[in-house]
């Protein structure tokens, strides 16, 4: 089973500390949604909001076509897995995983019959008789999402559900949820401040950031084309070079940019008559640049750290100017800190923002 979400125009405050303010978002039946975005950015909230946990001040709710903001959370046909799996010690696996059903009177052959469905999907049938002390933090997990499985909901909620596992048991749970919604094909909303979680489960990524909503698109729409200078930072390791543009000088098709100390850089990118030049930069992601042979042309870089990361080498270093920039080279790469290379870059990769951090990207002619 599996529904639409609507959100519109919901705005959610604390005394006069708005938290949320007019979030609209369409979420498609069978979707997997990913809310993305630094800690207060108000993502947990909204999730809780649509779980009936915290109340709406303003706007509206829908599941299926139903508005449901009004609700009790037990009439609103939705699942929540929390960050702490909130067993009970003392029943076992499939205790916990029916305890919910038994609460409201479902028929104990149909309560059985969920749980070992669950179990199956799970691939936890042979733990139905341990208790949550005998377990690991990766199959305790597993139960609470059972737990949410059996009640067969519209939508699963997960509120950053993996952040009490370690990282290797954080990877695996990762794609065993990415998985699980590959058989299901349920409606599912994943809260996260995690951009690997977010890239590896969403279909799509809504990115908040004070209060609002600041892009919404495909993990690869967010990562290539941001449509903020807060996307584009947040999202991508390591985080995107950021160089000030000091002036714009129009040439035959195209457009020079300033970067003070570090020479001009054309770009054919499309900016407007009103482009807001205090505060513009170019962004460069690592893997856009590379290390170019002596007497080429390229930007001075005075390398002071060298990261091996074995199929790829990173470069943190400082340009001529002073700024900071970040580029790769290859796995081999001989370069040693305190070397000096010239750097060059993909023009079409390159990333302009204005003043107000909006965004523009290279576009291909038509």
């Amino acid at each position: 089973m599996s529904a639409t979400i609507d959100i519109n125009n919901v705005t959610k405050a604390y005394g006069s500390l708005t938290v949320l303010d007019e979030i609209s978002l369409g979420i498609e039946a069978g979707e997997f949604i990913v809310f993305l975005g630094p800690s207060g950015c108000g993502k947990s909230t909204l999730l809780r909001m649509i779980a009936g946990l915290e109340s709406v001040d303003k706007g509206t709710i829908s599941i299926g076509g139903d508005r449901i903001d009004t609700l009790p959370p037990g009439k609103r046909g939705v699942a929540m897995v929390f960050q702490t799996y909130a067993l009970y010690p003392h029943m076992t696996v499939a205790q916990n995983m029916a305890f919910g059903l038994e609460n409201i009177k479902i028929d104990k052959a149909e309560i059985r019959k969920r749980v070992e469905a669950a179990a199956e999907t799970l691939e936890m049938s042979h733990l139905l008789d341990r208790k949550p002390a005998k377990l690991s933090g990766g199959q305790r997990q597993r139960v609470a999402i059972g737990r949410a499985i059996v009640k067969e909901p519209k939508a699963f909620l997960f509120d950053e559900p993996l952040s009490n596992l370690d990282a290797a048991l954080r990877s695996r749970t990762r794609l065993e949820l990415a998985q699980l919604h590959q058989r299901l094909g349920s409606t599912m909303i994943f809260v996260t401040h995690d951009q690997v979680e977010a890239m590896t489960l969403a279909h799509r990524i809504v990115v908040m950031h004070d209060r609002k909503i600041e892009q919404i698109g495909t993990p690869m729409e967010i990562y290539q084309r941001p449509a903020t200078r807060f996307v584009a930072e947040f999202v991508g390791s390591p985080a995107m070079s950021m160089l000030p543009i000091k002036a714009l000088e129009a040439k035959a098709g195209k457009t020079g940019l300033d970067v003070a100390g570090a020479g001009m850089i054309e770009t054919t990118i499309k900016l407007p008559a009103d482009f807001k030049l205090d505060g513009a930069a170019i962004g460069l992601r690592s893997e856009d640049t590379f290390v170019v042979n002596p007497g080429e042309d390229g930007l001075g870089l005075t390398v002071s750290v060298v990261e091996r990361l074995g199929e790829r080498t990173l470069l943190y270093g400082k340009l001529d100017n002073g700024l900071d920039l970040i580029v790769e080279d290859s796995g081999r790469s001989t370069v040693r800190a305190g070397d000096r290379v010239l750097v060059g870059f993909d023009e079409k990769a390159l990333h302009v923002f204005d003043g107000n951090d909006k965004a523009y990207h290279w576009q291909e002619e038509a």
